[in-house]
């Protein structure tokens, strides 16, 4: 194998361009062709969802619908990165379009194939067919999003890669904020049907102009005689095991996500005690510009010197957040406290991928990047599924009962989902504990260390150049 070379790599390299304006202007063109593809995507999904429920009144269907996307993409989170660390990202973004754009065409057709009233029967074949295939379009969407993740890393420069994926936090602010809205409103006043020919034809407009958008990158790189071999976890865990508190992170943020299946699971009962469903629509309408905040406070200070502290000081705001914004049945404390839970969300998300981005060499980010989608994926729906028998059967009777108002009430005051405050307020003390204990571990100072000592840049004439690259046809 070939050894390191020390001299920098030049804007006239036959492998690797610098990033500069030139590429921040195409990493900007790319952010904005995702959004339309994120959006659409989430558009149809929100969309079958609301159509399944108020079509079948089964809350299983749709509980099933949800568990099945949420398992496939932790399935193929591995898969999926390792297929970015193979391909070009374009070439990458452009199957994705691809296929989701097959599979929603597949149910335009199954749609105008089939009676509604067929469609709609989910003791039948055709109703998972149709919601199989939406689902399926659904889930390719995230190999383009890993994608997006690693073209951070070759378009834009290390100093402003912090910024850069505050950017993309703020898109998917907008993609949840449009989505919430429009959804409804197009199942209610258009139906299934149009719904599908909506997104049919902003896949095909995102998918042309796809066509369009430069993405500067002249091979795909990999260490010369070390070129990513098959698609499991082979390679996965020592890319993640190289740097020391990697993997540590990656746990850390698998836990925030077992505490946020508590949240998901619980949020929308609690609202819909305090808000009739239409208000509480547009509750979750408004507070989800806490997304674009978030993502646009990131865009524009960064993340300071160390994105592992800024996480896990985030990480205690919402620890502290989730025990107080249930702490009453005020509904305008309920509101502030989701509002400010969703700025700190895109915060979180954007320190994790910066350490990603830092550490990891451009040629394993992908890889990595699925290891932690498909892992963190899983642990939501997991603890959402435990925390919802918990609750319905032990906690709400409990705070419902003299004894547990004697014990408590003090605590958590009166009210008809005290029960549910009481689930927010354990899994988020317990949350609080975790970072705390994380403060203090040997992972934490090693990450930090790590990212402090990495090269400012891993493709690119701002440091040494990495092991010698080759191009793969």
């Amino acid at each position: 194998m070939s050894q390191p070379t020390s001299a920098p790599q030049t804007n006239d390299d036959p492998l690797q361009y610098s990033p500069g304006p030139r590429t921040v202007r195409a990493f900007h063109q790319v952010l904005a062709n995702t959004a339309l593809a994120n959006v659409t995507s989430s558009f149809l999904w929100f969309a079958l969802t609301f159509w399944a429920y108020l079509e079948t009144e089964s809350v299983l269907a749709t509980a099933i619908i949800g568990g099945s996307y949420m398992l496939l993409v932790a399935v193929f989170g591995v898969v999926f990165g390792v297929i970015v660390d193979h391909m070009k990202k374009k070439a990458v973004m452009v199957l994705s379009s691809v296929v989701t754009l097959s599979t929603y065409l597949i149910a335009g057709a199954l749609f105008l194939a089939f009676p509604e009233s067929v469609l709609i029967d989910w003791g039948g074949p055709w109703f998972w067919v149709f919601a199989g295939v939406i689902l399926v379009g659904g889930v390719v969407e995230n190999l383009r999003n890993i994608a997006l993740s690693t073209t951070v890393t070759l378009l834009v420069p290390s100093d402003r890669r912090d910024k850069a994926n505050g950017l993309v936090g703020a898109v998917q602010g907008i993609a949840f904020m449009v989505t919430s809205v429009f959804s409804g409103l197009s199942i209610g006043l258009l139906g299934m049907g149009w719904t599908v020919m909506i997104a049919i034809f902003a896949t095909a407009v995102a998918l042309i102009h796809l066509l369009f958008v430069p993405i500067p990158e002249r091979g795909v790189a990999h260490v010369e005689g070390e070129a990513p071999k098959g698609f499991g976890f082979k390679g996965v865990i020592p890319a993640v095991m190289a740097v020391p508190g990697l993997l540590a992170l990656i746990l850390f943020t698998t836990f925030n996500n077992l505490v946020g299946g508590v949240f998901m699971a619980l949020m929308d009962p609690y609202g819909l005690t305090l808000f009739s469903v239409e208000v509480w629509g547009v509750v979750l309408g408004i507070t989800s510009i806490g997304f674009i905040v978030g993502g646009g406070l990131v865009a524009k200070f960064g993340l300071g010197k160390n994105p592992v502290r800024t996480m896990l000081l985030v990480n205690i705001g919402i620890a502290i957040l989730g025990m107080t914004f249930a702490i009453r049945e005020w509904w305008w404390l309920y509101a502030v406290g989701i509002l400010i839970f969703m700025c700190l969300m895109p915060i979180a998300e954007a320190a994790e991928q910066t350490i990603v981005q830092r550490v990891v060499p451009f040629e394993k980010q992908g890889r990595v990047f699925g290891f932690a989608a498909s892992v963190e994926s899983a642990a939501a729906p997991i603890s959402a599924f435990l925390i919802g028998p918990l609750a319905q059967f032990w906690l709400i009777p409990y705070m419902d009962s003299p004894a547990g108002q004697d014990s408590l009430g003090w605590l958590l005051g009166p009210g008809e989902a005290r029960g549910i405050a009481l689930a927010f307020l354990g899994a988020s003390a317990l949350l609080l504990i975790v970072v705390i204990l994380a403060f203090v571990s040997k992972p934490y100072r090693e990450l930090s260390a790590a990212y402090a000592a990495a090269p400012p840049s891993l493709t690119t004439d701002e440091a040494e150049a990495p092991p010698a690259l080759t191009p793969k046809s």
